[in-house]
């Protein structure tokens, strides 16, 4: 088990709930920007907002954001001391940097001294494009090379006396994200921040991300996430939802299961799943429906189901827990299902 960090009301890491995370796409120095963005990302479940702080403009408009949004603002520093020590003036919960590209020890430190006066937790973002020349050259572009760069910035920060730690070690290539993490997580117990970096598109982004993410939770390894997707950052939000509640690890409300349709279908189902889960996205009720393409095997297939539809031609029938309740024409199918739906919250 990992220990705990906290962000502003956020635990991460122990026993705590795996956090979703997200970072906005808007400029930091256009404060109603961000600030709506913000309130949309957690109006889609986000749990932690991370802002790019380039400049002291953004680092100062952080005093303003902070106060007029609810979840814990992350300040993504990379170079500029300064800018760490402005954002924790005005408020930011967490830093996100690599104190291998900030330029001195004595800067780092005015860093960590500020951090521990305020409460502040540093993650500490690898990425395997920005591995230090020295281990690169011994190591090249690998999981060891990412975990002993991870090593260099944890010696030096615990060197502070300063452990109020999370890591990530995060690549485009998944097998590496994940043998990075992996390995990190034998050697240490410092909280980690999951993700597959500059994963993509929306389409292969989630693939890809639902794959390295997934498989390392499966495992028991991470702490919070973050999807990165070249989209909508709602998009991410989604996604992330998605993996935690295909794993069993986070519920968020009513989780739709339909089968892929085949040749026996003989109505619209693709259709139906759509108006569905449509319907049921407005619940936050802790059920499964079923939208499946016939009626022989529907209610078996989806036993655990707690209501579903499975149609046929010209009919269909509503099932609660593998028993039919209703048997309708197909076109009071989707209204009877909704009825029945109201029934169980």
């Amino acid at each position: 088990m990992t220990k705990t960090i906290k962000v502003k009301d956020v635990y991460i890491g122990g026993n705590h709930p795996i956090s979703i995370q997200s970072m906005c796409n808007t400029k930091t120095h256009d404060i109603p920007a961000t600030i709506d963005q913000i309130q949309e990302l957690t109006a889609a479940g986000c749990e932690i907002i991370r802002v790019a702080v380039p400049d002291q403009a953004a680092a100062n408009a952080l005093s303003q954001i902070i106060p007029a949004v609810e979840i814990p603002v992350v300040a993504d520093i990379h170079f500029d001391y300064r800018l760490a020590l402005s954002a924790i003036e005005n408020g930011v919960h967490k830093l996100r940097l690599n104190p291998g590209n900030i330029s001195n020890t004595q800067n780092v430190t005015a860093v960590v001294k500020k951090a521990q006066n305020y409460s502040i937790p540093i993650r500490i973002g690898i990425n395997s494009g920005s591995i230090e020349k020295n281990l690169l050259k011994q190591y090249g572009v690998s999981a060891t090379a990412m975990v002993l760069s991870a090593k260099n910035h944890i010696d030096l920060l615990e060197s502070l006396d300063f452990t109020d730690i999370c890591v990530s070690l995060k690549a485009s290539n998944v097998p590496l994200s994940i043998a990075a993490y992996e390995l990190f997580s034998k050697q240490y117990n410092y909280p980690l921040h999951l993700g597959i970096t500059e994963a993509g598109t929306l389409y292969n982004g989630t693939v890809k991300s639902a794959i390295g993410i997934g498989a390392l939770l499966s495992r028991g390894i991470g702490n919070t996430i973050r999807v990165s997707l070249s989209d909508d950052p709602i998009q991410e939000i989604k996604c992330a939802k998605a993996i935690l509640q295909s794993l069993n690890l986070r519920k968020f409300g009513v989780e739709i299961i339909s089968c892929p349709t085949c040749g026996r279908t003989q109505f619209d189902l693709i259709k139906l799943v759509h108006k569905v889960e449509a319907y049921t996205q407005n619940f936050s009720a802790d059920l499964k429906v079923a939208v499946m393409g016939c009626i022989v095997n529907g209610p078996g297939e989806a036993r655990e189901a707690d209501i579903g539809i499975a149609g046929g031609n010209g009919s269909g029938i509503i099932f609660k827990k593998g028993q039919i309740i209703r048997k309708v024409p197909e076109d009071e199918l989707f209204t009877t299902f909704c009825k029945e739906f109201q029934s169980l919250l």
